[in-house]
């Protein structure tokens, strides 16, 4: 049984518009952090660039509300926190299953998606805040995606109970966020390479203004952008959609 990691609070509620959007408003609140925020159902899951995120009943759906004592612009290295923390509660449901992490915010099962990451924040008075959004398909998973998706149920393994997952997720978070404030972001980023999908091979990546670059995947750099190698040199990518 995993237990619960000391200092982190917990809301599970049975319907949310989403869970970040919770998040952002306990924020504004000055509600005390951090702490996981869960739905039963949420009626607007949201993943990056204001995608609809499915989300049903029997699958993880959850929000930590952070104020992570560091300058804004790190708090961007969470996003690869949070997909080790997501990676390693998929490997401990899923043993025997490939796992992996896709830059900037996915992990893959087999190598279909299985989560999803968004991390959205502010300011209040209390300084800044950071809601890093998760989407896990433990029981289901949407159908027709651009990039194929799966779940713990469709990989033929009796998926968890939405508490179990969360207490796997919050524990190994909690793990690799000491370690990120004790040691900085080297060792989240050696963490999030071994697990790596494409590293090393042809990719495309597509830009928000639909601009392709082609390339081979050459890693991340100490900022967490890609790093794609072209023909004309090394390319650093701070946000895009990759395939493979």
């Amino acid at each position: 049984m995993i237990s619960w990691p000391q200092g982190y609070a917990r809301l599970q509620f049975d319907e949310l518009e989403s869970t970040n959007s919770e998040a952002g408003r306990l924020a504004e609140t000055g509600a005390p952090t951090p702490v996981w925020i869960t739905a039963t159902r949420q009626t607007s899951g949201r993943g990056r660039r204001g995608r609809a995120w499915e989300s049903k009943a029997g699958d993880l759906a959850a929000t930590l509300l952070l104020r992570p004592k560091v300058q804004p612009p790190v708090t961007g290295q969470l996003s690869f926190v949070a997909a080790l923390a997501v990676a390693d509660t998929a490997a401990h449901f899923a043993p025997g299953a490939r796992i992996a992490v896709k830059w900037p915010n996915d992990v893959l099962a087999e190598g279909k998606k299985l989560a999803g990451i968004l991390l959205e924040g502010g300011r209040d008075a209390t300084g800044a805040w950071l809601a890093i959004g998760v989407g896990m398909n433990l029981a289901h998973c949407p159908q027709g995606s651009e990039f194929p998706a799966t779940s713990l149920a469709q990989l033929g393994l009796a998926p968890p109970a939405v508490d179990d997952a969360l207490a796997v997720l919050a524990s190994s978070f909690a793990h690799w966020y000491d370690a990120w404030m004790k040691d900085g972001f080297e060792i989240v980023r050696a963490g999030w390479l071994a697990r790596a999908s494409g590293l090393g091979s042809p990719i495309r990546a597509r830009l928000a203004s639909r601009e392709i670059h082609h390339g081979v995947f050459e890693g991340i750099d100490d900022a967490g952008a890609l790093l794609l190698k072209e023909a004309a040199g090394l390319r650093a990518i701070a946000a895009a959609e990759v395939f493979f």
